[in-house]
């Protein structure tokens, strides 16, 4: 199984829109992030977890020609404005196969409902194929997928587990019984915002508790801002196992 890590930013993504933040000044490629999205690639199956604005520029610097489904965390804007961009894919495939939670389509059918609506289309508006997603493994390809639940503030959100890897982003809170879900993996992802305590989201300091409660084999944080400080000075201070993801980064499990 590969892993390309097609963005690691915040919201807002780094460089900031006019901000002089010397983590948005850097000239080091590292801290520079799109925002948070990731290439899942085993056998002959290729799959998105999220599209966010970003995810036409993405696709282009993975050189992506295919994609079997994106699945989604939660309906934000930065996981989920690229939809309209699954076009090119969807006029060489055919109707594009989605996965979410129902609340999560129901904000996207607000959002696209070009896309969603069941009378006749604008030409060259997409298709796609929904697949709701309870609490509960769901078969995408052919392996079987554990959602893993959290709270991003109050709203709910889902993280995944892919085998041995699972992909947790925009989590606060984790409960015990899903943590179980979590033994034995040999990656974890799983956000850092900043150094400061957040409303919504882990900082490091909770993320590198998180990752010690849960004893992955190797651990990437990701979903992060400039506020968390420059790549190669943050990742000297990390765990032997725990990495700093960046934008384009490779992984095999």
């Amino acid at each position: 199984m590969k892993i390309t890590f097609l963005g690691t930013g915040t919201s807002q993504g780094i460089p900031i829109i006019g901000s002089d933040h010397p983590v948005c000044l850097s000239s080091n490629p590292k801290d520079k992030r799109l925002r948070v999205s990731v290439l899942i690639e085993w056998d002959d199956y290729t799959f998105v977890i999220d599209c966010g604005p970003d995810f036409r520029q993405q696709m282009l610097t993975a050189k992506v020609t295919k994609i079997d489904g994106i699945i989604f965390t939660h309906e934000h804007a930065d996981h989920t404005m690229g939809l309209d961009d699954i076009r090119p894919f969807f006029f060489r495939q055919g109707d594009i196969d989605l996965y979410a939670h129902q609340r999560v389509f129901e904000s996207l059918e607000k959002r696209f409902d070009y896309i969603f609506t069941t009378g006749e289309k604008y030409p060259g508006v997409p298709s796609v194929t929904k697949h709701y997603i309870e609490n509960a493994s769901f078969l995408v390809g052919n392996i079987d997928v554990q959602p893993i639940e959290g709270l991003h503030y109050k709203l709910q959100v889902f993280g995944y587990r892919f085998r041995n890897f699972a992909y947790l982003t925009d989590m606060k809170t984790v409960s015990e019984e899903e943590i179980k879900k979590l033994e034995n993996l040999d990656v974890l992802v799983i956000n850092a915002l900043r150094i400061k305590s957040h409303i919504s989201h882990f900082n490091l300091e909770e993320a590198l508790a998180f990752i010690k409660q849960v004893k992955p084999k190797r651990a990437y944080l990701t979903h992060i801002s400039h506020l968390l400080g420059f790549h190669d000075d943050v990742q000297k201070s990390l765990p032997e196992n725990v990495f700093l993801a960046y934008d384009n980064l490779q992984i095999s499990i």
